[in-house]
């Protein structure tokens, strides 16, 4: 993990927990007096949960994935964001740690969004054996996440 990485995740995940929960509540309270102290909060706990996501406990960062999707993304469907979120910072993360949650198989086009490579990207890779082809067509997830994670 790299500081800029870090920067780069706690502000995002900062902004996503304003964004979604603080300034909803702000607006159902009718004040920020009542909200401010939890924005205080939410500012040290962004830097714990980058420091959690980009650690070396694989299990508190998986963890830490499932908690934060489940606060930021609540519905009843399987979580599925635009292929643009995997090249966020959160996503990039989320689909280093677990993949993609909840799907065995995902879109060419997806797996080119995780892996930050082309669709032709893809199709290259399962060409030479380097991802897996999910029998329902696509790619498997399984595969895309143990391309992420790779040594070297």
């Amino acid at each position: 993990m790299t500081t800029e990485e870090h920067v780069e995740l706690a502000g995002e995940l900062l902004t996503l927990v304003h964004r979604r929960i603080v300034d909803p509540l702000e607006i159902l309270l009718g004040s920020a007096d009542l909200v401010g102290p939890v924005g205080d909060r939410l500012r040290i706990e962004s830097e714990v949960w980058a420091a959690q996501l980009l650690g070396p406990d694989q299990a508190l960062a998986v963890r830490a994935c499932a908690r934060l999707i489940a606060a930021l993304f609540p519905g009843d469907a399987v979580f599925d964001p635009p292929e643009d979120w995997w090249g966020t910072a959160f996503g990039r993360v989320v689909a280093r740690r677990v993949g993609h949650p909840g799907r065995d198989s995902v879109t060419f086009a997806v797996a080119g969004a995780m892996l930050g490579i082309t669709r032709q990207g893809v199709h290259d890779l399962v060409k030479r054996a380097k991802l897996d082809r999910h029998p329902d067509g696509g790619v498997t997830t399984t595969s895309v996440h143990a391309r992420l994670n790779q040594a070297g």
